[in-house]
């Protein structure tokens, strides 16, 4: 039996491809993970707009040894769901390389994600280096700083995707994620990131209310974000045609 990997798009249940749709409809079990990122709908407009029962699946059902999602995709049509697209975050890797060592057939149907949907500020997408998360517990953590420094270092745009933690209806917003690396600069003093640092701060990429605001850190902080999904970009070494694009958000 086949095992899916269906990417749901950015927006809401009306995302998904026809591929995708046709799939879930001839499916058994269908799981929604429910951890690295979240759409801008309810599991219950899914449920009624694919006419199937959906199980939410939160880190532990993911990624436990004693893995009931594989075990189900050994006898029975599975999909697995993903806000965006099933590998943008890498964790899900794990569980398709997993199955794969059980003899399951894995299928992966692709969707828009976040790491190309941010191409909407302007920015050119071949010009980001090394993306990176921001986690809730990061007062010792200083990897992302180290990051943006390398990216920078080689005019390169970097991304910083923001945790979430949608059982709790917790999240990182932008504010957070300057916050974070104005605490980290002030520790090191390496000249990397200040308030004037050039930002644009991203809430909700792909739907009808995106939010895309580009100006200083301290600019930025002044804004409230809204809802979830966050991500925070520093762009490196701007092409004319950029700043050109990054003009229409400040």
């Amino acid at each position: 039996m086949p095992f899916y990997f269906i990417g749901l798009g950015l927006s809401n249940e009306k995302d998904i491809t026809i591929n995708g749709i046709e799939t879930i409809k001839k499916c058994d079990i269908i799981y929604l993970e429910n951890y690295t990122s979240i759409l801008n709908c309810k599991k219950e407009d899914l449920e009624k707009f694919y006419n199937k029962k959906i199980i939410l699946a939160p880190r532990q059902k993911v990624e436990n040894d004693k893995n009931e999602i594989i075990d189900n995709a050994k006898t029975k049509n599975v999909a697995f769901l993903v806000a965006g697209d099933p590998f943008a975050a890498t964790t899900h890797i794990d569980l398709f390389l997993r199955a794969k060592k059980e003899g399951i057939k894995c299928v992966v149907i692709h969707n828009a994600s976040i790491i190309t949907a941010v191409g909407i500020t302007g920015l050119q997408i071949y010009k980001f280096g090394k993306t990176t998360s921001i986690p809730f517990d990061n007062e010792n953590i200083e990897a992302p700083y180290d990051v943006l420094k390398g990216n920078l270092s080689l005019g390169l745009h970097t991304l910083f995707l923001l945790d979430l933690n949608p059982e709790d209806d917790k999240f990182l917003s932008v504010n957070d994620a300057i916050r974070y690396l104005l605490k980290v600069e002030l520790k090191r003093n390496e000249k990397i990131f200040s308030e004037k640092t050039l930002c644009i701060g991203c809430a909700r990429i792909g739907s009808q209310s995106q939010m895309i605001k580009f100006g200083t850190a301290k600019e930025l902080l002044k804004h409230n974000f809204g809802k979830p999904v966050h991500c925070l970009i520093v762009p490196g070494k701007l092409h004319f045609m950029e700043e050109e694009g990054l003009d229409i958000y400040k």
